[in-house]
């Protein structure tokens, strides 16, 4: 008699923990963060992404006139964005959908090139290192 207690309540454990998952399934994550649309995007927004300037903007704006971006990985197909740029650039591109960014986003690899120039600043009674030293 312990078995189809033990059933029913496996089953119910089971049940609510489907139940959880779908719900938590439709909830869209990715609306919330910013997002630039590759496909519809003008080159000052396309601008707005981390380490991409004007240039490489207009080139993503003649590449999507060809032929429009399926996937964001065919993001590395234009010239100027190679896989580790393209990885910077993942969380913030999709290909359909609006696009909700409003500003410049600063990549974290900017700020620690900082670090390294206000260590050289506060060793200036150092002797400087150069070539053959």
């Amino acid at each position: 008699m312990k078995s189809p207690r033990l059933r029913a309540s496996a089953l119910a454990i089971l049940l609510c923990l489907g139940t959880a998952m779908v719900l938590f399934a439709d909830t869209d994550t990715s609306s919330s963060s910013p997002r630039v649309n590759i496909n519809t995007a003008s080159p000052a927004e396309l601008a707005f992404l981390p380490r991409l300037g004007l240039k490489v903007a207009a080139r993503i704006v003649e590449r999507r006139k060809e032929k429009p971006f399926a996937r964001p990985e065919e993001l590395m197909e234009v010239k100027g964005i190679g896989e580790k740029l393209f990885l910077t650039l993942k969380p913030y591109v999709s290909v359909s959908g609006p696009t909700t960014l409003n500003g410049k986003i600063r990549s974290a690899s900017s700020s620690r090139r900082a670090a390294p120039a206000s260590a050289k600043e506060k060793s200036s009674n150092s002797v400087p290192s150069g070539k053959g030293r």
